[in-house]
């Protein structure tokens, strides 16, 4: 089955290839450095790290390029507020981000880049829609002429028939459906942050940002540009334009848009009281594993309504996988392979990668897997899984979990290894068989203190981490 995305831009899901056939060269828009990145916003990023995951995971190299906006309206407005270099405002929230990133297991992608440190790229991308008569100037600023580029609006599908001439805008955001000429380069404002550059002393508007560092490092034409739904217009509606009209070509063969997050069934907003960062929630006790395994089981396409409760089914669904494979890991089967089982395996693998490959269907996925385990759970208790069927199964694990990343705890008690465990498992068993009950009870509760739950079956005694 061939790898398939929908591509926002033609509306459609097709079929998908690198250029070069093998490296995949991809730019997502990361975070605008102004404050922490809330759980809406890592709901995008955790969708754009299960897609390099998987292209990673059907063979293609990664060049990966996200950037880091540190220079825009709020940015210089509150890094004034707070008496500080927009420099300094920025490098605790950027620092800030990378912790959020490293905790929810995104991968780090290959180039990071900051706009500050680009200055010159835009300015050039700038100097040459000019030259080709694309722009026009005001009081010192630069502006797009949106009549100039006939294919203004396909990306968003939204038709600008009648525009009014000349109207423009001068912040980096403007409502939806409002389209106008926007800004390329900012005149200096008294007490902004501003560069002294050939186009006179300004900054960039938001838009070029993307354009000149994606072209830069990824080429004119990108395999896959990827963001929120919330970027399609006017962020990317506009880096199209302003791309593709300085170069006559193609900017991005594929776009790919994660849907909006709802919290609770409401739009997320500090007013609504149900606004989230990933530090409130590790407040409130939850892991990031849970996090990110509830942002990822929703398919990218589909809204995802995010709630507490969800949460802890999350912490329940990953607390089964790693019983499931420990079970794997320490239980002694009997001899041999039983080749239903191994059948039943491959089957599973197949199902999982097929709902992969289908615009990245993780809720599929999910499922493939989870149905795997229950029947294979039986499988163990009826003894028909045996010693020989381990491996394949611990491979589809490993599989599952090069996409997912949920398995590893993120903080596991170190105050007790393994061998002490079975050590101690083996004493209370000695404990049992000797009617000794109160040391029995004594180990027991010792090793519920390390977050291990010691279970008393038919088959023998299971452990498990809590």
């Amino acid at each position: 089955m061939a790898l398939r995305f929908y591509n926002t831009l033609s509306q459609q899901v097709e079929n998908f290839t690198p250029l070069d056939g093998k490296t995949v060269r991809m730019y997502t828009c990361g975070p605008t450095v102004w404050n922490y990145v809330h759980i809406g916003n890592l709901r995008t990023f955790t969708s754009q790290d299960i897609l390099r995951r998987w292209l990673q995971y059907r063979g293609y190299q990664m060049m990966h390029v996200m950037n880091i906006t540190d220079v825009d309206d709020r940015i210089i407005q509150q890094s004034a507020a707070a008496g500080k270099s927009i420099y300094e405002y920025t490098a605790e929230y950027e620092k800030a981000f990378f912790e959020d990133a490293s905790k929810v297991r995104l991968q780090r992608p290959e180039k990071i880049c900051r706009a500050t440190e680009h200055i010159e790229d835009m300015v050039r991308l700038i100097q040459t829609l000019e030259k080709q008569g694309f722009t026009y100037s005001s009081e010192g600023s630069i502006y797009f002429r949106i009549s100039s580029f006939p294919e203004y609006g396909k990306l968003a599908h939204l038709h600008f028939e009648g525009l009014k001439a000349g109207a423009r805008v001068d912040s980096d955001k403007y409502d939806k459906d409002n389209a106008r000429d926007f800004v390329l380069w900012k005149a200096r404002k008294e007490g902004e942050h501003f560069w002294e550059t050939p186009l006179g002393p300004g900054r960039p508007g938001w838009h070029i940002e993307c354009s000149a560092m994606a072209m830069r490092y990824l080429g004119e034409t990108l395999d896959i540009h990827a963001g929120g739904v919330d970027l399609i217009f006017p962020h990317h509606e506009n880096e199209v334009a302003q791309s593709e009209a300085a170069t006559g070509k193609p900017f991005a063969r594929f776009w790919i848009h994660t849907e909006h997050l709802m919290v609770e069934s409401q739009t997320m907003s500090k007013s609504a009281g149900n606004f989230y960062t990933l530090r409130d929630l590790f407040d409130r006790g939850f892991s990031p594993e849970s996090v990110r395994y509830l942002l990822a089981q929703v398919p990218y396409r589909k809204q995802l309504n995010f709630t507490l409760e969800g949460l802890k089914a999350a912490a329940t669904a990953i607390e089964r996988l790693r019983n499931y494979e420990l079970r794997l890991k320490t239980t002694k089967f009997a001899e041999g392979k039983n080749v239903k089982i191994e059948e039943r395996t491959a089957q599973a693998l197949k199902s999982f990668e097929e709902a992969m490959d289908d615009d990245l269907n993780t809720a599929e996925a999910l499922g493939a897997t989870f149905e795997y385990v229950r029947e294979t759970n039986t499988a163990m208790d009826t003894g028909e899984f045996l010693a020989g069927n381990v491996p394949a199964a611990l491979d589809f694990l490993a599989k599952f979990d090069s996409i997912f990343a949920v398995l590893e705890p993120s903080t596991v008690d170190q105050t007790i290894s393994l061998a002490e465990i079975e050590a101690l498992i083996a004493e209370r068993t000695q404990a049992k068989k000797a009617r000794n009950f109160q040391r029995a009870d004594e180990i027991r509760q010792r090793l519920l203190e390390h977050g291990i739950v010691v279970e008393d079956t038919k088959e023998g005694v299971r452990w498990k981490r809590k």
